[in-house]
């Protein structure tokens, strides 16, 4: 579904993203592995067009996006989550939510409300309260189901577990299996290998802005020399 090839990206004259390659398959999740720093976020935001990339292609089913304002990618199907959440703090849960709405697309059942309170049952509980009172967990739950409301058929979720607690990181994993049931595609941005190896099919690290290594996520469990050389801190 998503293939990028090339993806040159830089800050000022920084160079950032160096010959950035990956591909996520319709249905799976992709983890997208590195240290802080290494490049996942600039990767996330230059494939949604909030980083323009300075060279390489974007392709989401085949149709390239790279270059594209950020309004003309969403609209083609991909659904962002950044990593500091960014929900409207004055707007209530329900406000939120219709802030994200989109038209439903071919193939796929329309997220609606009832629908997202289903997946995140404390949103329901909640749904007149504004953003700013809420946890960091409900939070990010809002976060994603705000962009659902999208109805996207990819899914960038940047560092989704980073802050939360144990109990609300368990939860956010089997949220992104359901979502994965329900036939997302979910490129994962992450640091913390656990929560990835519960929810991910396949694996890419990148480290200094270039990919490292890529394959399914039990050969890099099985690699602990990629895991020492790339992910140990």
């Amino acid at each position: 579904m998503l293939a990028v090839s090339g993806l040159h990206a830089h800050y000022g004259r920084a160079h950032i993203l160096s010959d950035v390659a990956l591909e996520a398959r319709q249905g799976e999740v992709l983890v997208l592995l590195g240290r802080n720093g290494a490049g996942k976020s600039t990767t996330m935001k230059a494939i949604m067009g909030l980083v323009p990339p300075s060279a390489g292609q974007v392709r989401l089913d085949g149709a390239d996006l790279a270059g594209q304002e950020p309004h003309v990618i969403a609209r083609a199907g991909i659904g962002y989550v950044p990593e500091e959440r960014r929900i409207f703090t004055d707007l209530t849960v329900m406000e939120n939510l219709a802030v994200g709405r989109r038209p439903p697309r071919a193939c796929l059942a329309p997220w609606t409300p009832e629908r997202l309170f289903a997946l995140f049952p404390n949103l329901g509980e909640m749904r007149n309260r504004p953003g700013g009172r809420m946890s960091g967990g409900e939070q990010q739950m809002l976060t994603i189901a705000r962009t659902l409301m999208g109805n996207p058929r990819l899914l960038l979720l940047d560092e989704p577990s980073e802050g939360l607690s144990p109990l609300i990181v368990e939860q956010m994993a089997n949220t992104i299996l359901q979502l994965k049931r329900e036939g997302l595609t979910v490129l994962l941005s992450e640091q913390n290998l656990h929560f990835a190896g519960l929810v991910s099919d396949r694996a890419t690290v990148i480290e200094q802005g270039r990919i490292r290594w890529s394959g399914t996520f039990a050969a890099l469990e099985a690699d602990a020399a990629a895991q020492a050389q790339y992910l140990s801190v």
